[in-house]
């Protein structure tokens, strides 16, 4: 390890020897050039020479020349030749062995420095150009696949829901980051810019999830979602004014993702018509009952309002006060009874007979008496009962078929003597109720003939017929008044 060291220093030494004999021409310590059996044990104590001719003082100029241009001196061969070793002493010199030994380490020196020059003189830069240029392409290429590295490496800031956090990505889009980092969205959340946009450093995603609102806004039901956090945020961002509205719970409560239910309603502005004045209040009431007392109205006993007191007050809306005072009151009421007719073959057809007349039942009725602001209104029936049932009426229809004439008095004008004693009516009584029909017929005298019932109650072609018998039997003088108008 020591001796290897030595020699190592000693071939220092002879190498920078032989780079003074290079420098400075052939006035050097070695025997090819001057003469010297060996360079001195101390290199600093060695003489410096001039450059030239041993001993000629000259100018010091620039002595470096590339070792390509450098002559060959004699007895040194040329750069790329064959050196086997020191150069022989000069012809007729003698040299002992040590100076042997010593020459021989010189040569050996001389070649290693002699290639290592060579090496660094091939032409200038040269060799290092062909040395630097793979390291430098290697290097271009790493810088390239950094610097693209680099692009697509983007900081973002990825906030989701309120819970911001900033990260580094390859993602080129919105979509690829929230697949990347695992964020779900659905289709009532927000996402800030929208899905599909491209992304730079810098850039800032925001996720805001839906929440399911069950709210009931001034009486109405809905379900709605928002990205809000809190009721107040959700109410701002529905729209729904809050000054003076009242809110189901507190305006700070959290919404969670599962959503809320919500009852709200808004500040309106109703006026209540009372008693000959009209009131406007503002109000968040839920029925019109609430509207009227915040009001200071009283409703006592029947008094009500002209639009029911559980229904939702409007805003704009007018409510009237309806003062009600009142009783009932019990009335008897008829019952008519119905008519039940049945054929009958003994009477001519179009004759009807009362066989058992009819009774009209009784009813009890219960009405209610009402008057609104001083106004009496259409009595109300609030209760009924029968207290007497209806009994039907039977009648029988004739259907035998009438007679065409009665011989001897087919001829007559018969006309003439209904107008004289009826006025031409078949239902006409006299005012003492004892004649009726057409020919003022009494029952007895009526019935005689073949008629049934009353004469006034039969068609007026029976009616006819029954007086063309009677003149048969009598004459004219069942109509002394009117009897003459028989013959014209």
């Amino acid at each position: 390890m020591s001796n290897s060291r030595y020699e190592t220093y000693k071939t220092y030494e002879t190498f920078e020897t032989y780079e003074k004999c290079e420098t400075y021409g052939p006035a050097c310590a070695d025997p090819v050039y001057g003469g010297f059996d060996a360079p001195p044990a101390d290199p600093h104590s060695a003489e410096t020479l001039g450059y030239g001719t041993p001993g000629a003082p000259v100018a010091h100029d620039d002595t470096y020349r590339p070792a390509y241009e450098v002559p060959s001196l004699p007895g040194v061969p040329r750069q790329g030749a064959h050196d086997d070793g020191a150069a022989p002493p000069a012809t007729g010199a003698r040299t002992t062995r040590a100076e042997a030994r010593a020459a021989a380490r010189t040569g050996s020196h001389r070649r290693s420095a002699r290639r290592r020059k060579t090496r660094y003189a091939e032409r200038p830069g040269d060799g290092s150009m062909r040395r630097l240029l793979p390291q430098a392409l290697v290097v271009a290429f790493l810088a390239g696949g950094t610097t693209a590295f680099v692009a697509k490496d983007k900081a973002i800031e990825l906030n989701v829901d309120g819970k911001a956090r900033t990260l580094h990505t390859f993602a080129d889009d919105v979509t690829e980051l929230l697949a990347e980092e695992g964020v779900d969205v659905g289709a009532h959340d927000v996402v800030a810019p929208g899905p599909g946009t491209e992304l730079t450093s810098g850039d800032e995603v925001a996720v805001h999830y839906g929440r399911p609102l069950r709210l009931t806004l001034d009486g109405q039901r809905s379900e709605v979602w928002t990205t809000a956090h809190t009721v107040e945020g959700a109410l701002r961002q529905l729209g729904v004014r809050q000054e003076g509205a009242y809110v189901s719970t507190s305006r700070s409560q959290r919404i969670g993702r599962e959503g809320l239910a919500l009852d709200v309603r808004t500040e309106r502005a109703v006026t209540i018509m009372a008693d000959g004045r009209a009131r406007t209040v503002r109000t968040n009431a839920a029925t019109v009952r609430e509207a009227v007392e915040e009001a200071g109205i009283t409703l006592r006993g029947q008094d009500t309002t002209s639009v029911p007191q559980g229904s939702f007050p409007r805003d704009g809306q007018t409510v009237t006060v309806l003062r009600i005072t009142g009783g009932k009151e019990v009335r008897e009421e008829p019952i008519p009874f119905h008519v039940r007719r049945t054929d009958d073959p003994t009477l001519f057809r179009g004759t009807e007979v009362v066989e058992e007349a009819g009774r009209p039942g009784l009813r009890r009725v219960t009405y209610s008496l009402r008057t609104v602001n001083g106004v009496k209104q259409k009595p109300r029936r609030i209760r009924s009962e029968v207290v007497r049932e209806p009994r039907p009426q039977v009648v029988k229809v004739g259907t035998k078929p009438r007679p065409a004439s009665v011989q001897g008095a087919d001829h007559l004008d018969w006309q003439g003597l209904a107008a004289c004693e009826s006025g031409g009516r078949p239902d006409a009584v006299d005012s003492s109720g004892t004649y009726g029909g057409l020919y003022q017929f009494d029952t007895q005298t009526w019935q005689a003939l073949g008629g049934r019932g009353r004469p006034q109650d039969a068609p007026a072609a029976e009616q006819t017929y029954r007086a063309k018998k009677l003149y048969v039997r009598r004459g004219a003088s069942p109509w002394p008044h009117c009897g003459g108008r028989l013959r014209g």
